[in-house]
């Protein structure tokens, strides 16, 4: 337990600076890294794209969790709300990726508008924009309709496959949303724990979600996985390297969920554990994001 006053907080400063530093070298080096020994052409400026792609799951769970935790806080005081910098974030980080792409490929701007890569894009950066402006209003539940434009567009771009798209673009919109949901929700319920001082009813409505959304997360990527991914080329690709660290991360964060929802029914305090799992989830996202950037296998076949 971090130690309170003057002493605590040099503590949690250089937590903080040594968790970005951590967060930008795996964001920067991450892909290279995992690409190293398997043959594939490197991925141009695959650290900048990590990073942006990074921004925008991040800002994606931030809004959609927000929402969410709402509804689970019930009534009591409420943490300041979050959606409207995420939600801009999110938006500026597509355009920058727009803006990337651009530069990468030498193309004008308005050639890469009309590539699908581009478009989609110029999709997630208006939507993301349009939420922005709804969390910002009277009726913050209406920046769900441009967050599912999010969803989707990530969605059709990670599925560029001309076989049975449809299945692999359904599979992604249920792991991202879940995904998103479980990360964003906690970090909510969390920080209205905190004011609260307590709260642990909000907790317990949380944790009942977050079975169902762990279910449907393991269920979605492992079908997502036996999809794109042949079994013997695992470690020979940096996808599978990356999703490897990403399926040991997934186990970790489950361990602590388990150990939480375990000290809740003793009526224990489970907030330790569950903010471990905030930071694992986390880190998930970063994975997450290497895992857009590494060359897709999907193309592989069997020896």
């Amino acid at each position: 337990m971090t130690p309170p006053g003057p002493i605590g907080t040099p503590i949690r400063l250089t937590a903080a600076v040594l968790g970005a530093l951590a967060v930008l070298t795996v964001a920067l080096l991450g892909a290279g890294f995992a690409q190293a020994g398997t043959g594939e052409l490197p991925i141009p400026a695959a650290g900048t794209t990590t990073l942006l792609r990074m921004f925008v799951l991040a800002a994606l769970a931030v809004h959609l969790g927000e929402l969410a935790g709402v509804r689970l806080a019930g009534r009591g005081p409420l943490p300041r709300r979050w959606s409207v910098p995420a939600a801009l974030l999110g938006a500026a980080a597509s355009a920058a990726l727009l803006l990337l792409l651009a530069a990468v490929s030498g193309l004008g701007l308005t050639t890469v508008y009309g590539m699908r890569e581009g478009r989609l894009l110029l999709v997630t950066a208006n939507a993301f924009a349009l939420a922005a402006l709804c969390a910002a209003g009277r009726r913050p539940a209406l920046a769900l309709l441009p967050l599912a434009a999010v969803i989707g567009a990530e969605a059709l771009r990670a599925h560029p496959e001309t076989y049975s798209p449809a299945v692999g673009v359904s599979l992604t919109v249920v792991h991202l949303t879940a995904a998103s949901l479980w990360f964003g929700a906690l970090l909510y319920v969390l920080r209205t724990m905190r004011i609260r001082r307590g709260g642990r009813e909000v907790l317990v409505r949380y944790a009942r979600t977050a079975a169902f959304l762990y279910a449907a997360l393991v269920v979605t990527g492992t079908l997502s996985t036996l999809r794109r991914l042949p079994l013997d080329v695992v470690l020979a690709t940096a996808y599978g390297r990356v999703l490897l660290a990403k399926v040991a991360l997934v186990g970790v964060a489950s361990v602590l969920a388990l150990t939480a929802r375990r000290r809740m029914l003793r009526g224990q305090d489970a907030q330790a554990p569950a903010r471990i799992e905030l930071g694992v989830l986390a880190a998930i996202v970063l994975i997450s994001a290497v895992l857009t950037v590494v060359p897709d296998p999907h193309w592989l076949s069997p020896a």
